[in-house]
């Protein structure tokens, strides 16, 4: 029996049962420590919004790591083509015009004698530029004009619905044959320009359905009770919770934009020589397809790989920005 019977710890520590009960406290003391971070808070205390928890999936979805890197790349030889290869993409050689695979030469010559391997490499900073670019001139003109007419609503809604009725309603290739056939530049502009100009009612209707959502929701209506502006209301409240679905079809579509930068350019009415594009190289090897295959098959292959590559990530960040998904 205890010395000290007027201390309860005591006497309780001096028995099994009360050896069991410190051994408990313990255990749960220093996994609470374990748990707790450097200002007494859990992890589990520590509020997660939706973009974090969406990076969270993306760095765990194989898809998107593929995807990711395949972009890099693409990326990183459309700024420095010269990393990988030395020869220049007009330099022509006929005498050497519809042959294979030669030593420094992997992907062979077309039919002007172009060292396929240099162009196809090229081609790869046309694509990108005119994906990029057109992506980024979509979605601000259309969430602008989307996110205006979804807040305001009433005339302004209603005008652009039917404009944006009308531009739904131009076949985009038939669109692109009428429109570029007169202009005589041989840039990349007039291509983003008119892919900007058919592009936007898309991205256009998809924020306008986002904005009319967010601003249903109750904290938007406080911030209206508590005396904010319209100004504030739609950049400090309503657009960070209706940018998701804008980033996902301008993800998506950005290989679209790519696959139909190509087929003008295959079309003759894009981009023309001396500028490098994947579609036209494909456009030019076409009449030798039975003799020189490979002049088609190379950039054929980095345009689709592009083109999915682009939509795979898209696909990867939507599963990650759409909570339904989880």
């Amino acid at each position: 029996m205890s010395d000290r019977p007027d201390e309860p710890e005591a006497a309780i520590a001096g028995t099994s049962m009360g050896g069991a009960m410190d051994l408990g406290v313990d255990e749960a003391e220093t996994l609470e420590k374990a748990t707790a971070g450097p200002d007494g808070a859990g992890p589990e205390d520590r509020p997660r919004s939706l973009w974090s928890d969406a990076w969270r999936d993306l760095r765990r979805n194989p898809v998107f790591i593929i995807s990711a890197l395949v972009i890099l790349f693409l990326v990183f030889i459309s700024l420095w083509p010269s990393a990988i290869t030395s020869g220049s993409p007009l330099k022509c050689d006929l005498s050497k015009a519809q042959e294979g695979s030669q030593p420094g030469h992997p992907f062979g010559f077309d039919g002007q004698g172009c060292d396929v391997y240099t162009r196809t490499v090229y081609g790869a900073r046309t694509s990108v530029t005119v994906g990029v670019l057109a992506t980024l001139g979509v979605a601000v003109l259309g969430s602008v004009l989307g996110a205006l007419a979804g807040f305001f609503g009433g005339l302004s809604d209603s005008v652009l619905s039917r404009i944006t009725d009308v531009f739904f309603a131009i076949p985009v290739v038939l669109g692109g044959l009428v429109l570029l056939s007169v202009i005589t530049s041989n840039t990349v502009w007039p291509v983003i320009g008119f892919i900007v100009l058919l592009g936007w009612p898309q991205i256009s209707r998809i924020a306008r359905g986002a904005v009319i959502t967010a601003k249903q929701n109750d904290y938007v209506q406080a911030a209206r009770a508590l005396g904010a502006s319209n100004s504030r209301l739609l950049l400090r409240h309503i657009a960070p919770n209706a940018v998701a679905p804008v980033i996902v079809v301008a993800t998506i579509a950005l290989g679209t934009y790519i696959a139909l930068e190509a087929t003008l350019s295959y079309l003759g009415v894009g981009l023309k020589p001396p500028s490098v594009s994947w579609g036209i190289d494909i456009s030019s090897a076409s009449p030798y397809i039975r003799n020189a295959p490979h002049a088609l098959l190379w950039p054929s292959g980095a345009l689709a790989i592009t083109v999915l590559a682009f939509i795979m990530l898209g696909d990867a960040v939507r599963d990650a920005l759409d909570p339904k998904l989880r």
